[in-house]
């Protein structure tokens, strides 16, 4: 499986997740600035976590008009799965690649901890290495992750199984006090339509190596590489 990262000014997240993806493929991912106009080929392209252009205007909107997320939104709609974790996210509901935005953290403060979160499906190739309703422990570092979208929308992305990730207590229980941020619905990550695109909040690359503390992230990595082979 070959991986493409994106690297925007403010990106610092990349080589994070171009190590867990090196770890779980055993191939070396390409990186893209964003200031290209093309993309070589790929079976997975990744938006990684950091601050594209400061979060100046609007976390992830002047990244959303970057060259190369022409090319992304090309390759997403004939169907290459895209990812995007943290500020990736931000700039793939931005670019209107996934439905939703995300409003600063109810507390206006940064989070920066470990937090507990709950597969909801384990039918996506992102998810595939996870059970449904299985809890992982991985890290947040965000001050923009409250994921907010209008009653309709959510109530779409439930009825289509389209949410991905949960933010839970370590017993896997949907609680406000589990919600640091306070998303909507206790939501952490969405798909779009097909379940080809991804966005989620958590950063699951810094949890794949046993010196990070944790390993519940690897499966999400290892699930992805299986599922793309």
């Amino acid at each position: 499986m070959q991986a493409t990262v994106i690297v925007f000014p403010g990106s610092n997240r990349e080589q994070d997740i171009m190590d867990a993806l090196r770890r779980s493929s055993g191939r070396e991912p390409k990186r893209v600035w964003h200031g290209d106009s093309e993309l070589p080929k790929a079976d997975l392209i990744v938006i990684p976590g950091g601050f594209a252009y400061g979060d100046y205007l609007r976390c992830g909107a002047m990244a959303a008009h970057s060259p190369i997320m022409r090319e992304v939104k090309d390759r997403a709609a004939r169907g290459t799965p895209v990812l995007g974790v943290c500020n990736g996210f931000q700039v793939l509901t931005e670019a209107g690649l996934l439905p939703g935005a995300l409003l600063p953290n109810r507390t206006l403060k940064f989070h920066c901890f470990d937090v507990h979160l709950r597969v909801e499906t384990s039918q996506s190739l992102f998810t595939s290495g996870y059970e449904t309703s299985q809890v992982i422990r991985v890290p947040v570092a965000h001050h923009d992750g409250n994921y907010f979208a209008d009653d309709a929308t959510l109530d779409r992305l439930e009825d289509k199984g389209l949410v991905a990730f949960r933010y839970c207590d370590s017993e896997g229980e949907i609680t406000e006090e589990a919600n640091d941020n306070g998303s909507a619905r206790n939501i952490a990550g969405v798909f779009n339509e097909t379940k080809t695109v991804l966005g989620l909040m958590p950063h699951p690359e810094d949890a794949t190596d046993p010196l990070q503390g944790c390993t519940d992230g690897k499966p999400f990595f290892d699930g992805i590489v299986a599922a793309l082979a």
